[in-house]
């Protein structure tokens, strides 16, 4: 027995929160009928699983890309307003992969995808402190007291607390080049964050997720992570 959300992580279809979207959507089916309950359980031997009306079985094939994410681009497979997603930019793909975590619309760099299930829960969990880092422009000035604020938290949006380690790489006229580490990646936190201290976010860019990095690819582009770059990520979040 299982739970269906981590069923269809396993197939490859989605991550385990992405499943919970397609099921409030209707769109997942067990044994011919629709499954309304995120929760349930399914007999993964005997039960047939249709997402939109396609049987899904779990993967034989592993695949783990990193992608040079544009800007303008929804880290979605499909979007209903007809917006461009990363799904654009996958030709080539051996078959179906997922986004590890997202990335906002506006936001450029590192985004990685995968059909590992099992990875891609860890890597996103807030339990396995996986270090995300982004470059960003801010207005003004960005001072040491600014870096010592965030790194002691900030209240979100959400009433979580936001924190990141700050490192200044250059200052210009009326910005400043950032360096932000943090390990969670809560929505818009990193621009919450810079706005919290009064310097809004101009631009932001993903440099490395648990250290992969996008060198060498341009925006839009995608190659297939190394061995050894697999092994590390499974042994940052405990997998064999």
């Amino acid at each position: 027995m299982i739970r269906i959300n981590k069923y269809l992580s396993q197939c490859g279809v989605t991550s385990r929160r992405g499943a919970e979207a397609l099921i409030k959507e209707g769109r997942v089916a067990v044994n011919g009928r629709p499954l309304t309950e995120v929760g349930a359980v399914i007999e993964e031997a005997t039960d047939e699983v249709r997402v939109d009306g396609e049987v899904v079985a779990p993967v034989e094939q592993q695949v783990y890309i990193v992608l040079n994410k544009p800007a303008e681009v929804m880290t979605t497979l499909r979007d209903p307003f007809r917006r461009r997603t990363v799904a654009r930019f996958l030709k080539g793909v051996p078959c179906r992969v997922y986004p590890v975590g997202r990335l906002d619309f506006d936001v450029e760099g590192v985004l990685l995808l995968t059909n590992d299930g099992d990875l891609a829960y860890r890597l996103t969990h807030p339990k396995y402190d996986v270090p995300k880092v982004y470059e960003a422009k801010v207005e003004g000035k960005f001072q040491r007291v600014d870096s010592e604020a965030i790194a002691r938290g900030v209240a979100l949006e959400d009433g979580a607390i936001g924190r990141a380690a700050v490192t200044v790489l250059e200052y210009a006229r009326r910005t400043t080049r950032v360096r932000l580490t943090l390990t969670e990646g809560r929505k818009r936190e990193v621009k919450q964050l810079c706005a919290a201290v009064g310097h809004p976010v101009v631009y932001l860019e993903r440099v490395e997720f648990a250290g992969i990095t996008a060198k060498g690819l341009a925006r839009g582009r995608w190659r297939h992570l190394t061995a050894a770059e697999i092994e590390r990520l499974k042994s940052l979040v405990g997998l064999k």
